[in-house]
């Protein structure tokens, strides 16, 4: 098949999940023997026209000028250009910013779409804002021949809210094997002295609860905060914690063998998302045997069931920094039942297998 990929910045990821998506798929179909297009900012990283077998097109993306209201512009363009070619099926990875285009999807071309998460339900938009997104989101639906949900909770959403039926294909991850404690020195950490987070710092990912009772635990090892900071938000929290010197903010890390060992080498890694289905950091730790401490959710209870501790208050992550330790028995117990988990549901071969066979399926098959 010649299959196109729209509605990321691109390939490699220089910026967040469904990126790190669209990297392993492509990769993934082209070693399958297919055709893949994926579309790039035109002032990505990579400017090559290709990268490992995956052709590249870059659009012109004017975020950098107009801020989210480029996105729409860049969305806009990569679905004009993907008019003009001559693919078999487009996957679409989210709807915020392409939904509003969907009619001049090519209509000859089946379109298949991950819905991604509830982005409407963001602490950080206002009522207007996710107002438009509940409205994107049903354009989604609308102009979508096929749709992909990667959780069971967004597939029962889709279904209850708009009877639309859903292809349930997880995100994936790769056991981490090689881990390397050198490259704790660049960071002046030591290995399982320290705690950690990796998140875009937004309300809905629970930084300032986590943060607040890192405060409140008064404890000298370091705490990662791994996320861009150079943001309202992130200005507010630098600022808020700026007393407490354990408490560092890395900026973002998108150098993943990186990324890994210092997931590998914490004490205890908090995941504070509240928002989505199967979020990709979140497996990235458990492939990387992080003892995770995750808010507690039905996203989040989902993947990890028993093998996670789980918090609500910044009163209960403090507790739990104050006296959970990597090292007993029970918490590797869960690091190795979330290994497994990775081997036997989420790594990322299992994945690209499961999105050949639904490609393959739906190649052909319009229902708009």
């Amino acid at each position: 098949m010649k299959i196109a990929i729209i509605g990321t910045r691109g390939i490699p990821n220089h910026y967040g999940g469904f990126e790190q998506c669209a990297e392993y798929l492509a990769l993934g179909l082209v070693k399958k023997g297919h055709e893949v297009l994926v579309y790039n900012s035109h002032n990505h990283p990579w400017q090559q026209e290709q990268w490992n077998g995956v052709e590249l097109h870059h659009c012109y993306d004017p975020e950098f000028k107009l801020g989210t209201a480029g996105q729409f512009i860049y969305d806009l363009n990569c679905i004009l250009d993907v008019r003009k070619r001559k693919c078999d099926v487009i996957l679409q990875l989210g709807y915020t910013s392409g939904s509003v285009w969907g009619w001049l999807l090519p209509r000859k071309v089946v379109v298949t779409t991950n819905m991604d998460g509830l982005e409407w339900k963001r602490t950080k938009y206002s009522g207007k804002v996710r107002r438009f997104l509940q409205w994107a989101e049903k354009l989604g639906v609308k102009y979508s021949d096929h749709l992909i949900s990667d959780s069971i909770g967004i597939q029962d959403y889709l279904k209850e809210k708009y009877g639309a039926d859903s292809t349930f294909i997880a995100y994936g991850a790769t056991l981490f094997e090689q881990a390397d404690e050198t490259g704790l020195q660049e960071y002046q950490l030591t290995a399982y002295q320290y705690d950690m987070l990796v998140a875009r710092l937004e309300p809905e990912n629970s930084i300032e609860i986590i943060l607040d009772g890192v405060a409140k635990a008064k404890l000298n090892r370091p705490f990662l905060v791994v996320g861009k900071h150079e943001t309202a938000y992130g200005n507010y929290l630098k600022e808020k914690y700026s007393a407490h010197q354990q408490i560092r903010f890395t900026g973002g890390i998108y150098n993943i063998d990186i990324l890994n060992n210092l997931r590998h080498f914490s004490n205890v890694y908090f995941h504070g998302h509240t928002v989505g289905g199967t979020n990709p950091s979140l497996l990235e730790a458990m492939a990387s045997s992080s003892l995770i401490c995750a808010n507690d959710n039905p996203f989040n209870r989902y993947i990890l069931g028993e093998d996670a501790i789980y918090f609500n208050t910044s009163d209960e992550v403090t507790t739990h920094l104050k006296m959970v330790k990597y090292d007993q028995e029970k918490y590797q117990s869960m690091i190795r039942e979330n290994r497994n988990k990775i081997t036997n549901i989420y790594d990322w071969e299992l994945i690209v297998d499961q999105y050949e066979k639904h490609l393959s399926e739906v190649n052909g098959v319009l229902t708009r």
